[in-house]
């Protein structure tokens, strides 16, 4: 019994010890990740945005939409949306599919939507829909985009890749 009581005694000293150790320590200096910078949150609502005349081309089983677009706005686009859907003669919906800028369009800042959806032989015409993640979009479509030869465009990656292939 006296071994028992000595053993317990000496555990709760160890226990005691490290303990008392473990609260001397100092705790690491924490900053702040954004401490003196400058962060402007997304746009919320509706937002404006240019956008060049959609160059669309057939890729084999794809027909493949690009479409540069300019952030007008002062404050960054939070994942931008171009919805394209694709209606036969009769005006039917035929397919439609999306394309996507992952991250933030920053103001001035031109990048290149590609939106890819499977080839059929009905299409004939089609309608973009621009949204982002915080609202909608209110398109303007421009000419050109100042800036474009200089600033590198970006290549959005399609929403997802459709396995369909129709003839």
């Amino acid at each position: 019994m006296t071994r028992v009581r000595s053993t317990f005694v000496a555990t709760l000293a160890g226990a005691a010890l490290i303990g008392v150790t473990a609260l001397a320590q100092k705790a690491p200096d924490m900053k702040p990740i954004l401490a003196g910078k400058s962060f402007t949150p997304p746009a919320q609502g509706q937002v404006e945005v240019d956008y060049t005349k959609p160059v669309t081309k057939r890729d084999k089983e794809f027909v493949v939409t690009r479409i540069q677009v300019k952030n007008t706005m002062k404050a960054p686009i939070a994942r931008l949306t171009v919805d394209e859907t694709w209606y036969d003669k009769g005006g039917s919906l035929v397919t439609g599919s999306k394309g996507i800028i992952n991250g933030l369009l920053q103001p001035d800042e031109v990048q290149t939507v590609e939106i890819r959806t499977p080839y059929d032989a009905k299409m004939s015409a089609n309608n973009y829909n621009f949204t982002h993640a915080n609202g909608g979009v209110k398109p303007h479509r421009v000419d050109k985009i100042d800036g474009s030869k200089d600033a590198p465009a970006k290549e959005a990656k399609p929403a997802a890749k459709p396995a369909a292939k129709k003839k």
